[in-house]
């Protein structure tokens, strides 16, 4: 029988995680009769427990608007490589059998793990060396294959779609060139559908590898016909064709992702050596992972919390929620990590993208 379930967050933070750990506290206890045990800070709190707590139905009292996670969560803790100091230096150690044995000892039936590629990935590891996991689909990039959306998109798109309203009136007040970087890794989603919502006029993505003359070109077709500004939204992850991405920081160690950014500011001082313009760059940076989420992000969060537990009750340890279409339903988290979920360069989203007459900068 199914007597206790704990519950982690992982990865970067995202708006919708409080309503997964609402939900699935609430079904839980009110419907199935377990206790939950809240892990901190990601795997983290598996291999340092002394952090676990107990949840009741007043953990998970008014937070559902709220951003982030009550549980706290780590992007650093990958217990496979897991960082540690040894005679002045950071090497890694595989600290897996710990966090199996303190399941066990925790006597926890069914762990929750909420998380994005990165997360779930070490979660079927996991899962593959004895431990009873269930997942729930997590990130602001919309990357994960299998789900047709993760919650916490819609609220970073609607925050970057803001973000570009306000800029636009700016830019056309200035007769400027308006650059706005956005998040999302090696995916182009939240630039691509804030773009098209905010009005943009250039749009560049990963996926389809920009030539910087298309760009002035497109200014330039702007300006003759009278628009004398022009809005660039560019994913974090775009990057020239023939050239490298742009990078803030390299992978510190083992199991960690380089940072990207400063693609914007590339792009700008280009244009500013090829145009006659003003340009003006702003990064959104991780405000678009925080603030509160919005309804739809809510709800979709709510249901993948409450199908989880389903999950568990019925013993599909290995699988993971997820939405299709308009129904939520379960696949084996294998599927889910086997390859990530890009932009179709030829797809229908791009084609509404240059049927607007938006440049996608190729």
């Amino acid at each position: 029988m199914i007597k206790r379930i704990g519950i982690l967050t992982g990865g970067g933070d995202c708006p919708g995680l409080n309503a997964v750990i609402r939900a699935s506290v609430k079904t839980a206890i009110s419907h199935y009769g377990w206790e939950v045990l809240g892990i901190t800070d990601g795997f983290d709190g598996l291999i340092i427990p002394d952090r676990i707590f107990k949840m009741d139905l007043n953990s998970v009292k008014g937070i559902l608007p709220k951003g982030g996670t009550i549980l706290g969560t780590s992007n650093r803790g990958n217990p496979f490589k897991y960082p540690v100091k040894k005679d002045g230096k950071i090497v890694t150690e595989d600290k897996s059998d710990e966090i199996l044995k303190n399941i066990l000892k925790l006597e926890i039936d069914g762990l929750i793990v909420i998380g994005g590629d990165g997360t779930l990935n070490i979660a079927y590891q996991l899962y593959k060396k004895g431990a009873n996991i269930v997942g729930v689909p997590k990130t602001i990039d919309n990357d994960l294959a299998k789900t047709d959306y993760t919650f916490g998109f819609f609220t970073a798109v609607n925050t970057a779609t803001d973000a570009i309203d306000k800029l636009h009136t700016t830019a056309e007040s200035h007769h400027r060139i308006m650059i706005v970087e956005v998040m999302g890794r090696d995916a182009g989603w939240i630039a691509l559908n804030s773009g098209i919502a905010g009005g943009a006029d250039i749009i560049l993505i990963p996926e389809i590898p920009f030539n910087i003359e298309k760009i002035i070109e497109k200014i330039n077709e702007r300006n003759l016909k009278g628009s004398h500004f022009s809005i660039i939204v560019v994913a974090e992850g775009a990057y020239e064709k023939g050239k490298d991405k742009h990078y803030v920081e390299k992978a510190k160690n083992e199991g960690t992702l380089p940072r990207y950014g400063g693609i914007s500011n590339y792009i700008a001082s280009v244009l500013s050596e090829k145009t006659d313009m003003e340009i003006r760059t702003t990064i959104l940076g991780h405000i678009q992972r925080g603030g509160s989420p919005t309804p739809y992000d809510r709800i979709l969060a709510s249901r993948f919390g409450v199908e989880v537990c389903d999950l568990i009750a019925q013993k599909k340890f290995g699988y993971m929620v997820n939405l299709v279409g308009t129904q939520i339903i379960s696949r084996p988290i294998e599927e889910s990590i086997s390859k990530q979920k890009l932009i179709d360069p030829y797809g229908q989203l791009v084609e509404t993208a240059r049927r607007l007459q938006i440049s996608l900068g190729d």
